[in-house]
């Protein structure tokens, strides 16, 4: 029997042990469209056209429907082409429509098939560090902080009641992208490299970003190379026997990982002329780049120009403050090194582009492994009270998200 073989046959009813998670979490996500269509429809608005018509949605659709080379060029020079857009949630927009979906039904129904998966992926990898079977959870990159289980479920509805979750149920890709990152992270953990580099793949065909979990997936691997490199030569002969092809398997998830990303990237640069950069092009056409935070840092300085909105910059300073912190506590509490790189490389695109801003918050959505700290906080504390903190977040999420979408919010 493989090593793998022997992992899947020890952890039986994984389906049945993440239902709690996977219920709460369509309990919030069901408040958020619940408040979401009574608000619209006091706006006399359709809230199902928000989810799936509006902003980055009309775009993957314009893909889906008529492929790359659509652009619209602005009066002040900027050049807004759709080659910005990855292309793993248009083709498979384009699946559902070839099932007879209209193409805004199939982005739908893939947002909402993916963030059920996330939410299931998510709970996997909290499961994995924190839960009941800490033996096997030791035989992933890291240190098990001590749990009772119920960190999973904290985690999945800790990432449900992000202020900006209703993106989850929207025909955007964050959904599918999370889903594909964490069940890659998780794979890592428990060793299934192959699987581990296939997702990344697929992740890296999904959103720009996917170059974090590719990252993950080559940090982690050459960890466990050194790690076992270190074991052969302390224990000699008489060291723990690998499974056959494991060194293998390893690589060749590490060459799988960049794939998607690299290469979509080069494609696009094929197309445009302008080489292995042109997709950097295409994104300035956007005002789409990376400058090291110092276009963010100003927008939040000229948040103090007055006093209204000198509350607002610093709301957002404790944002950044909390993030930083969030991580810090992620390093103190040694998660795997592939969850802080991935964390780390999302938080740090997030906040140092100079992308529209009002978008940050979206951006940062899918660096789940910020919010296991808290999921673990919430599992030490009473039922009771996590329960009311949880449910008093899930309510203020639902209205703040059917109030983002019905205004002329960020993208």
């Amino acid at each position: 029997m493989t090593d793998l073989e022997t992992r899947t046959a020890g952890r039986p009813g994984a389906l049945r042990r993440a239902a709690p998670a996977l219920l709460g979490y369509a309990a919030v996500r069901a408040l958020g469209l619940l408040a979401l269509a009574l608000w619209s429809a006091a706006r006399d608005k359709s809230a199902y056209t928000l989810l799936t018509a509006r902003w980055d949605s009309l775009w993957y659709t314009r893909v889906a429907e008529l492929g790359y080379g659509y652009e619209v060029r602005l009066p002040n020079g900027d050049v807004h082409s759709n080659l910005a857009f990855f292309p793993l949630l248009p083709w498979l927009e384009r699946l559902g429509a070839a099932a007879g979906l209209s193409y805004a039904d199939a982005g739908f129904v893939v947002s909402l098939l993916a963030s059920l998966a996330a939410a299931w992926g998510i709970f996997a990898v909290a499961e994995h560090l924190y839960g009941r079977n800490e033996k096997g959870a030791q035989r992933g990159l890291g240190r098990v902080v001590a749990g009772d289980g119920r960190a999973g479920v904290y985690a999945v509805l800790l990432w449900a009641v992000l202020p900006v979750g209703i993106v989850q149920s929207m025909a955007y890709s964050e959904s599918l992208f999370t889903a594909l990152a964490a069940w890659s992270l998780y794979a890592v953990l428990t060793g299934r490299w192959v699987t581990a580099g296939a997702l990344a793949a697929l992740a890296g065909l999904t959103r720009p970003v996917g170059l974090a979990v590719a990252a993950a997936v080559w940090v982690a691997a050459i960890v466990a190379f050194v790690r076992t490199r270190s074991e052969a030569v302390t224990d000699g002969a008489h060291g723990s026997p690998r499974a056959p092809g494991e060194g293998a398997r390893r690589v060749f998830g590490m060459l799988l990982a960049p794939l998607g990303a690299a290469g979509y990237v080069l494609w696009v640069g094929h197309r445009t002329g302008e080489g292995p950069l042109g997709y950097l092009d295409v994104q300035a056409g956007w005002r789409n780049g990376f400058d090291g935070g110092v276009a963010f840092a100003r927008f939040v300085a000229d948040k103090f120009t007055s006093l209204p909105s000198a509350l607002a910059g610093v709301g957002l300073i404790a944002g950044v403050a909390l993030l930083v912190w969030l991580y810090v506590v992620c390093v103190r509490q040694r998660q795997p090194l592939a969850l802080l790189v991935y964390s780390g490389i999302v938080t740090v695109l997030a906040l140092c582009a100079s992308s529209y801003f009002g978008s940050k918050p979206r951006l940062l959505m899918p660096a789940f492994p910020l919010l296991l700290p808290l999921a673990l906080a919430l599992a030490r504390t009473r039922t009771s009270r996590s329960a009311l903190i949880v449910g008093g977040v899930a309510v203020a999420s639902a209205v703040y998200g059917a109030f983002w979408l019905n205004g002329s919010g960020p993208p």
